[in-house]
């Protein structure tokens, strides 16, 4: 917490708004509109709402395709699947571990709508190749920018590059307001629509704003908005969006220096940065060479008392994955990284323990 998340959340109980779409979901949103350039911000209750109301923005049918990456969370399908449409899963790239921008041409067919990218561990994918690709097409991209936030791609923020897009809040991402996310509009068009959807489905938005003389029921949607005391706690954070992040970024460089001789001597690899991407830390990852490895790896520092973690079992492998979706050839790159990526302890707040941690993984691999 940043110390002043109480106080803001008590303001928001003396305003006499508990609900949506107060002062402080305001302020979020001005924010987020600002540090990102994205036309419209809409706070949702999760980052998943957010993916959800893309899905429908963009008018998804069932039997449509959505290319995406299977190495991603169960959110970046399940939206789409819940229109009928169909994720199409292709590779990712050994350095990024983000999707490969050169296997998407294969797998768009004439049922093709979208092409949904994941900005892994906040790194951008190649976005001026998808967007080009995209345009070629006449598809829609939209950005999974959940670990995203703070970070950009050519110093354009991510989630202001796609038609659509969406971050996330969730107390594991870097900042935080418990449960939480937004979806950013770059395209004028969706812009009158996602309010509606937002709203449950009605013009309400128009009739506070004295467009119309009552509010009723005009399209689908949902209650997408999270409670004021959500969006209290999320301003305190937003205030220090950059303190976060530059914390975050000297701790991310404290692991990388320590773990470049395990890198040269072959026993590890450590993330990779491209020079046009500014990544905002948000995890820190070791690449074994192998299950085993890594699963020794795991177990010492359980001995140890130090928790490491690995993530995700790919989507394509997964009982509904099967179930719901398909994949574009073979995913060789996704099924070996899973199996060897173990991410390391890393918060603000993190300080003599880092070097504890840096020690029994040094110990270990040496």
């Amino acid at each position: 917490m940043t110390g002043e998340e109480t106080r803001h959340i008590l303001e928001a109980h003396a305003n006499g708004q508990l609900a949506g779409n107060g002062p402080f979901t305001q302020k979020c949103q001005t924010w987020l509109e600002a540090n990102t350039g994205c036309i419209k911000t809409l706070l949702t209750h999760s980052c998943t709402a957010a993916l959800e109301m893309a899905a429908l923005l963009i008018d998804l049918k069932p039997g449509d395709e959505v290319i995406m990456p299977s190495y991603t969370f169960v959110s970046t399908a399940n939206a789409f699947v819940l229109r009928g449409a169909v994720p199409v899963f292709i590779d990712i790239r050994e350095d990024t571990l983000n999707m490969d921008e050169t296997l998407i041409e294969a797998a768009i067919t004439s049922k093709t709508k979208a092409i949904v990218v994941v900005h892994y561990a906040g790194v951008s994918c190649e976005m001026h190749a998808i967007m080009k690709m995209a345009e070629q097409y006449g598809l829609f991209v939209i950005e999974d920018a959940a670990q995203g936030v703070m970070s950009s791609y050519h110093d354009k923020p991510l989630g202001s590059i796609g038609h659509l897009a969406a971050f996330s809040f969730h107390e594991t991402k870097n900042v935080i307001s418990g449960e939480g996310g937004c979806l950013l509009i770059n395209d004028q068009r969706f812009v009158q629509r996602a309010e509606v959807l937002w709203e449950k489905g009605t013009n309400r938005s128009s009739f506070f704003r004295g467009e119309v003389d009552k509010y009723t029921w005009v399209d689908v949607g949902s209650s997408f908005l999270p409670g004021e005391l959500i969006a209290a706690f999320l301003w305190a954070q937003l205030q220090h969006a950059e303190e976060i992040t530059d914390r975050r970024l000297q701790l991310w460089q404290h692991y990388h220096l320590a773990f470049s001789t395990p890198e040269t001597d072959g026993a590890i690899r450590r993330p990779v940065i491209p020079d046009h991407c500014r990544h905002n830390a948000h995890m820190y990852y070791l690449l074994f060479n192998s299950l085993e490895t890594r699963s020794d790896f795991i177990a010492w520092m359980k001995e140890h008392h130090i928790l490491t973690v690995f993530h995700y079992v790919p989507l394509h492998l997964a009982p509904a994955g099967k179930r719901y979706c398909r994949t574009s050839g073979q995913l060789p790159v996704t099924e070996s990284l899973s199996n060897r990526i173990v991410r390391l302890p890393l918060w603000p707040g993190l300080k003599d323990q880092q070097q504890r941690v840096i020690d029994r993984v040094l110990q270990h691999l040496t």
